[in-house]
């Protein structure tokens, strides 16, 4: 089976490489950027602006090699890829959840991006707390290393 996805945007960042950039948007509260969909797309965004997040999808086009054993920014032994958010997967997939701070035609101005500049958009979804956030959740390796994100920036560990 072959799937296929078109980018329905680019995201802007001030980010032109991954290193020193933030690991989570959880830690890049400052970092502000844009998302541009492209006009084709623009009717999809109506009432997009009710929402003050969002769940941006997008493609790693700057993802090196597929590994599926990792040492993630947060820990100092390596996991499996699947157990981690490291860009180096088989499909390499991203996701950011981004507070939108207003929207200008096809243009969505946000905060809290994490992601390098030119990224293709292959989705936008609207965060809702109700379905987003499960309660009694388990956080695996990550229990006792949440806090380092903070501190943490991406480096060129996984170009």
């Amino acid at each position: 089976m072959t799937i296929r996805y078109q980018p329905i945007g680019t995201i802007h960042t001030p980010f032109q490489s991954r290193a020193g950039m933030p690991i989570q948007p959880g830690s890049a509260a400052a970092a502000a950027g844009t998302v541009e969909v492209l006009p084709a797309y623009g009717a999809g965004l109506q009432d997009l602006e009710e929402f003050s997040h969002l769940i941006l999808i997008y493609h790693f086009h700057r993802a090196g090699e597929v590994r599926l054993t990792v040492t993630p920014f947060l820990d100092d032994r390596p996991h499996g890829v699947f157990a981690t958010r490291a860009p180096n997967r088989p499909n390499p997939i991203g996701l950011s959840i981004v507070q939108l701070v207003h929207r200008e035609a096809n243009i969505l101005h946000v905060t809290n991006v994490d992601i390098v500049d030119g990224t293709p958009l292959l989705d936008i979804k609207p965060y809702v707390p109700a379905f987003d956030r499960p309660a009694d959740v388990r956080s695996g390796w990550l229990e006792d290393n949440q806090k380092k994100v903070q501190e943490t920036e991406s480096d060129e560990r996984f170009c």
